[in-house]
């Protein structure tokens, strides 16, 4: 297939997808599973155009999921962290872990995989998804009490980075002979020299690429959110070549430079908030090809089961045990964000990365992960509004009767 061909026809799918967007917006559908079921229909067979590229795959996964979480820093106000950062810091981090452990253990007792692959395969759907949470808040137009939705966007902006640490460092075990003599000592001096490079890169540069277009004071309005992306580049990458983490420091980045610019704000947001737009149905699209429908009927039974523990057990769980030091966070702010640990494209990338490395059960856990996603996004998206309204956490619903507990 020529450049140009394969071009036009990525270009034809993002169209597909966009046109869709709005009607399934109205059915109440994340955008999510309508640039996948494109690609899932298009791209494996049945026009006569098979896509099978897992190393393609998860580069642009990747690219894409990079730009999703600067365009989240972008947007995230300095006042929301300073809210949130304890609560959300500790679902992003300790929450991650706990639910890779707890779910990780689950697997194990479910499936015929060794313990350290169950790990692996937990850790993949650990984190909740920031392309997800953002949209679906966005779409339902949701604003909850004891700032619950800060803490949700914040762990979702920012528990990337754990869950692709684990991924990787099981990964490597998993594909290792050697695996046994990997010692905590050594994953936790590679998990700070990922957190400090990667924090330490992003608020470089952040800073840098701030104080030189607040000085500078270009003329062209359109130069700015160039230079912008030249930064992110320069702050990603760079701080990535360096052995930091790539996702930190690209949230890092994205806060400092939507927080600290002076000129071009409205420009650059729209500017970005397209590009994001375009990386989710690039990714999603890209994701959708990859996934091949006839081989996916063989794993949804077994993964039915899996999905709802991971809904309603491991999840639930995790986050009971991260707010035990927030006791004067309600019980209705802890249930809500129990229940809602939405999945996205996130999992799917991170799957892509054992299964291009080789491990033998990745083609497998690519599509156990893809029906949780599924059962994630139908469970878990649809819940969130009617679930805010019955605890009474929604902003909007008037006439709720008044509860000290819950004064933000």
């Amino acid at each position: 297939m020529s450049f140009e061909v394969a071009m036009v026809g990525i270009a034809m799918l993002i169209v597909i997808g966009i046109l869709l967007h709005h009607p399934s917006k109205s059915l109440g559908l994340p955008s999510l599973l309508i640039f996948i079921g494109v690609g899932l229909a298009l791209g494996n067979g049945e026009f006569d155009f098979v896509y099978d590229n897992l190393q393609l795959t998860s580069l642009v996964g990747g690219v894409a999921l990079n730009i999703i979480v600067f365009v989240g820093g972008l947007n995230t106000s300095t006042a929301k962290i300073k809210v949130a950062y304890k609560e959300g810091g500790i679902l992003s981090s300790l929450g991650v872990m706990l639910t890779t452990l707890i779910f990780g253990l689950i697997l194990y007792g479910l499936l015929d995989f060794e313990l350290i692959t169950c790990l692996l395969f937990a850790a993949i759907v650990s984190s909740t998804d920031a392309a997800a949470v953002f949209s679906i808040l966005e779409s339902k137009k949701l604003k909850l009490k004891e700032q619950t939705d800060t803490v949700l966007e914040f762990e979702s902006a920012t528990n990337d980075p754990v869950a692709l640490l684990t991924v990787i460092l099981l990964t490597d075990i998993a594909l290792s002979s050697g695996g046994a003599q990997i010692v905590v000592s050594e994953i936790l001096l590679m998990l700070s020299q990922q957190v400090i490079v990667g924090l330490a890169g992003g608020y470089l540069i952040g800073k840098l690429a701030v104080w030189s277009l607040n000085h500078i004071k270009l003329q062209e309005y359109g130069l700015i959110p160039v230079f912008i992306l030249a930064s992110f580049i320069i702050a990603t990458y760079g701080t990535d070549l360096l052995g930091g983490n790539i996702l930190i420091a690209a949230y890092v980045v994205g806060v400092i430079i939507g927080n600290e610019l002076q000129r071009g704000k409205e420009v650059s947001k729209h500017f970005f908030n397209s590009l994001a737009w375009l990386a989710q149905s690039l990714m999603f699209v890209v994701l959708g090809l990859q996934i091949f429908p006839q081989q996916l009927w063989p794993v949804f039974i077994i993964s039915i089961l899996p999905a709802l523990l991971l809904v309603f057990v491991a999840r639930p769980l995790a986050v009971q045990i991260c707010y035990l030091p927030f006791r004067r966070a309600s019980w209705r702010k802890r249930l809500f964000i129990s229940a809602i640990g939405l999945k996205g494209a996130t999992p799917i990338v991170f799957a892509l990365i054992p299964a291009a490395a080789g491990l033998a059960e990745g083609t497998q856990i690519i599509h156990m992960v893809f029906f949780m996603v599924l059962v994630s996004v139908l469970i878990q998206g649809g819940a969130i509004e009617p679930l805010a309204k019955a605890l009474r956490l929604n902003d909007n619903v008037e006439n709720s009767p008044p509860d000290k507990i819950e004064r933000r």
